[in-house]
């Protein structure tokens, strides 16, 4: 069975990316297309491989974190480290937004109290005037 290949326009589109991020992604490494002349194709593994990448990067994930945990896919070991990879990372990057919505509540909540003495402030200045 021949392994289906892809245009590079054709995964752009399906993955809501430029031409120019995939290209990228070749240029560096982290796939492999083929070439037919001036043409590069695809096959499955790189489609995945974009696929991870691009999910990875929806998650707050760097490249690097990204291709490091799709480059320890390991199905003879069950991807166990893979997953316990995926898991720390997932829990630390779900701390640090927590702390940042925290971070977030805070200014919002001091920015309600300046925003409420000054309206207070003009409501006194207005009665007496």
């Amino acid at each position: 069975m021949v392994d289906k290949t892809y245009t590079i326009s054709e995964l752009a589109q399906e993955f809501g990316v430029t031409t120019r991020t995939i290209r990228f992604y070749g240029e560096t490494g982290l796939i492999k297309p083929l070439r037919d002349g001036q043409k590069r194709l695809y096959n499955s593994a790189d489609r995945v491989r974009i696929k991870l990448i691009l999910r990875g990067k929806r998650i707050g994930m760097t490249l690097q974190e990204s291709v490091d945990l799709i480059d320890m896919y390991d199905p003879s070991r069950n991807n166990t480290q893979q997953l316990n990879s995926l898991i720390d990372t997932v829990a630390l990057r779900r701390a640090k937004l927590l702390q940042q919505k925290q971070d977030i509540d805070d200014m919002l909540a001091g920015l309600d109290e300046v925003q409420e003495l000054c309206e207070k402030a003009l409501g006194k200045r207005r009665n007496k005037g």
